[in-house]
């Protein structure tokens, strides 16, 4: 069964492209960074897993259509779509400049459309799949100085209602995953002082300790597999009990 990871040379995305592999998914590693992909793919090998890696511009319709006609080539139609990769700008909502807003909406949302698009084609040639879109928490709202980012992860949620909506009679699930604070290198950039911005993650979780790119993924798996097969439309928080409603 074939699994697409978007973003899958990143921390999040590489931990969900290693527990499909383990899974028994044949992965397409996609990403902008061909080395990190291939990271991903050498990672996968060890465990006997099957695995390709596929440069992606998320950006780039052409891109996109590429790499899906390249993983049905390679491994077969997508039965499993995870839309992960994202760009997060961070400033005052008064100095975001169009350029960045832009940006933001074709890699977080444009691109999470035309994936899963081109996925529920594969699908419904198939007879069902799976689609888990990441969303994050700041959707609940309460995070300033990301508002584009907080804007296209909102709109994720929407979309994952309305595809869940609209794909149920085709047996293809759409559910997402809204992560809260995981240790990536991403945090390490955004937050100089980690010291303190841990200390506030701790507070604000009823789980007094970090949480872990194995536990994330592991949800992901439950949405992806046959264990959740009567779960759609669902927004699930992983993040220890920050958000809870």
């Amino acid at each position: 069964m074939t699994a697409l990871v978007t973003g899958a040379g990143g921390a999040i995305g590489r931990g969900v492209a290693l527990r499909l592999a383990a899974d028994g998914h044949d992965l397409a590693v996609v990403d902008i960074d061909d080395a990190a992909a291939e990271e991903t793919v050498a990672m996968v090998a060890p465990a006997g897993g099957r695995a390709i890696a596929v440069r992606c511009d998320l950006r780039d319709e052409s891109d996109i259509t590429a790499a899906f006609a390249a993983a049905e080539r390679e491994l077969g139609p997508a039965r499993v779509l995870v839309n992960n990769a994202a760009v997060f700008p961070s400033g005052r909502f008064v100095d975001v400049t169009i350029a960045e807003l832009d940006d933001t909406i074709r890699v977080n949302q444009r691109a999470y459309f035309l994936c899963a698009q081109h996925a529920a084609r594969s699908m419904m040639s198939v007879g069902g799949g799976s689609i888990v879109n990441i969303a994050s928490i700041t959707w609940h709202g309460g995070w300033s100085e990301m508002s584009p980012y907080v804007a296209t992860k909102g709109a994720i949620v929407s979309l994952t209602r309305a595809l869940a909506t609209e794909l149920g009679e085709h047996e293809i699930r759409v559910n997402a995953v809204a992560p809260g604070a995981f240790p990536t290198a991403a945090e390490r950039a955004q937050h100089p002082d980690l010291e303190a911005y841990e200390t506030r993650i701790l507070e604000s979780q009823a789980l007094k300790r970090r949480g872990t790119l194995e536990e994330l993924a592991a949800v992901v798996s439950f949405l992806a597999g046959p264990e959740s097969s009567f779960v759609t439309g669902q927004t699930l928080n992983v993040d220890g009990g920050w958000i809870m409603s």
